[in-house]
């Protein structure tokens, strides 16, 4: 497991995997800048998507910095991410898991109408439309799965650490948290 040299991280995993707090949770323990692939680069207010050219402006300037942790990595600019990442956090999670905690977290936002990045909620209308984020999971499921397995069998890519189960996971960040340079 790579160890106290991993100051640039990303976390890899299907929607609803929980890359986003895992990955909040883990820069916290390990003293790192947290970046959010959805509030920082990919989504404005009213649900509208960043122009790519300047998802990947931004996307090359925390790639560039010394220390960072980044919930995900869009297919856009994840190559800018990777040629600076110490290691891939993957989230690889069964299906059915991801996709009850993705369906209870979208329900849970919903019905308390929670700001789920740059002012924007989701809505139960939404949820029924092409841009559901239910939707979104069965279409990037296998997608994701791939990109990592292409990470994975590349040796010019980062380390990738695995998890297939969530206490694993927290397992992990626990040791960070006690001892962020024992990692």
């Amino acid at each position: 497991m790579p160890g106290a040299t991993a100051q640039r991280v990303i976390f890899h995993g299907v929607t609803g995997s929980g890359k986003s707090a895992a990955a909040h949770a883990y820069a916290a323990a390990a003293r790192l800048p947290e970046y959010s692939a959805d509030d920082d680069l990919g989504w404005l207010p009213g649900w509208q998507n960043r122009p790519p050219e300047e998802q990947r402006r931004i996307a090359a300037g925390i790639a560039a910095q010394e220390r960072w942790v980044i919930d995900s990595a869009y297919s856009g600019w994840r190559d800018l991410m990777l040629a600076r990442a110490d290691l891939v956090v993957a989230l690889d999670y069964p299906r059915w898991l991801s996709l009850s905690r993705l369906i209870r977290r979208t329900i849970r936002r919903c019905v308390a109408r929670e700001q789920v990045c740059n002012g924007n909620t989701e809505s139960f209308r939404r949820v029924f439309t092409r841009d559901s984020i239910i939707l979104w999971h069965f279409r990037a499921f296998p997608r994701k799965r791939e990109a990592l397995e292409r990470i994975k069998a590349d040796p010019a890519m980062p380390p990738v650490i695995s998890f297939r189960r969530p206490a694993e996971l927290e397992a992990w960040i626990a040791r960070a948290a006690r001892d962020p340079q024992g990692l």
